[in-house]
């Protein structure tokens, strides 16, 4: 396949020629999956798809839809180049079942990379700029790898210390001077609690921005997130949060407006979409569901992520006029009916997040007898004689409507339950429902 990109991003084109450009790239995919994908070829078959009918982006739209139990069931049948075109191996986290493989080739790395150039731009840095970046590059961990790729095209120095050892973390960034990090915003927290007990001035530290990733930044209202006051209060860091996932291969990057993150249309075809797979009105959350532009190894046709995310489709402040996705507000899947109240999980992280003597937590769905949902709170607390009962209790009341199990456990229990079988990074949602 042709690569759908070149040097100039498409972001500040009209909507039309945005639409335009992408019903070809559709069209060029399309026949691409019926000559090379297994999975594909069978599932054209069984919906007696003719391609030749598929002449505008009303009639991609009745193309069936694909989704993650089908890429779980059917991994290597996804794949559309023989294995001796596969240059990297990823795979995705298991945040909703049974993590899958992705195979990349070289051109879907050259494709990565352009990816999170095109966010650090967002970010407005360049070759002037050196980038702390506290992700892994290793377990098969794709956004470690296509930032630090990111960071290669656009000439940006970077400092790769991975995750974790915050006294590490901090004489890395003494001795060297970033102005940018790369990092999950939970640790943040966690580093900025270390740096105020070795008695550090956070203004003395050079880094001034942060690409955020994994953890929202900004509410459902495009406000900082409790979460992102706790780690800007006190230190000058302007926060960018981001969207991915890596079936997509893409990010949805924040510029410096904080108003959603963009979309990059020469990587992507994005819909938001209701229960019954019809396209949400704005202003109302949908299921992500997209389709991958210039991917060869395993690209996907209306592949429904499971996260629900808001759109925002007017130009933006900053003159893009790429349509913008707000924080993942809930997954599908993961959606809890307790005691007749309907609740997704950032809903209760958020109230967390609130409460600074919380060190850290895991939200566990069960079932009881009835097979009705139970929502149980595992909570740990570095200093617990500062737990305050009656305001948890009083503020998960108010935010919910309904009052959680609440258990509270030690540290070692809670690094069991985050990082179960050897987990690459700390899992705070558990769904033990049959």
């Amino acid at each position: 396949m042709n690569k759908p990109y070149g040097h100039t991003p498409l972001d500040r084109a009209q909507p039309a020629a945005i639409e335009a450009f992408q019903l070809q790239r559709i069209q060029a995919l399309l026949q691409y999956l019926n000559s090379h994908s297994p999975f594909y070829q069978r599932l054209f078959a069984a919906h007696g798809t003719d391609l030749t009918e598929i002449n505008s982006i009303e009639s991609f739209r009745k193309l069936p839809l694909t989704g993650k139990e089908d890429i779980q069931a059917h991994n290597w049948d996804f794949l559309c180049v023989p294995r001796s075109a596969i240059a990297e191996y990823t795979a995705t986290s298991g945040t909703l079942g049974q993590p899958v493989t992705i195979a990349l080739t070289a051109a879907d790395l050259e494709r990565l990379a352009y990816n999170e150039y095109c966010s650090l731009q967002l970010m407005e840095l360049n070759s002037e700029d050196s980038l702390q970046l506290m992700l892994t590059l290793d377990k098969q961990f794709m956004a470690g790898m296509a930032y630090y790729k990111g960071a290669q095209q656009l000439g940006t120095a970077v400092i790769r210390t991975g995750p974790g050892l915050p006294q590490m973390q901090l004489e890395v960034m003494q001795r060297l001077q970033p102005s940018v990090l790369v990092a999950v915003p939970s640790f943040l927290v966690k580093l900025k609690e270390y740096i105020a007990s070795t008695q550090t001035e956070l203004h003395t530290l050079s880094p001034r921005k942060v690409l955020a990733i994994g953890e929202a930044v900004r509410d459902k209202d495009l406000n900082p997130s409790v979460l992102a006051q706790r780690i800007q209060e006190g230190w000058n860091l302007e926060l960018f949060g981001t969207y991915a996932a890596t079936e997509m291969q893409t990010a949805f990057t924040e510029c410096t407006a904080h108003q959603g993150g963009h979309l990059q249309p020469e990587l992507l075809y994005v819909e938001l979409l209701d229960e019954n797979g019809h396209p949400v009105t704005p202003g109302t959350a949908g299921e992500v569901t997209i389709t991958t532009l210039g991917v060869e190894g395993m690209p996907l046709l209306r592949y429904q992520t499971g996260d629900l995310c808001e759109g925002y489709y007017e130009t933006c402040a900053c003159g893009r006029t790429t349509m913008r996705l707000g924080p993942v507000v809930g997954r599908k899947k993961q959606m809890i009916k307790y005691k007749g109240t309907s609740l997704y999980p950032p809903m209760v992280a958020e109230v967390l997040h609130r409460m600074a003597f919380i060190s850290e937590y895991v939200i566990e769905i069960t079932q009881d007898e009835y097979a009705q949902d139970m929502l149980v709170l595992h909570l740990h607390s570095a200093d617990p004689d500062a737990v305050d009962h009656n305001s948890l209790k009083q503020q998960l009341q108010s935010a919910l409507r309904v009052l959680p199990q609440i258990e509270w456990c030690s540290l070692e229990q809670m690094m069991q339950m985050q990082f179960p079988n050897g987990s690459r990074k700390p899992v705070r949602f558990r769904d033990r429902r049959a």
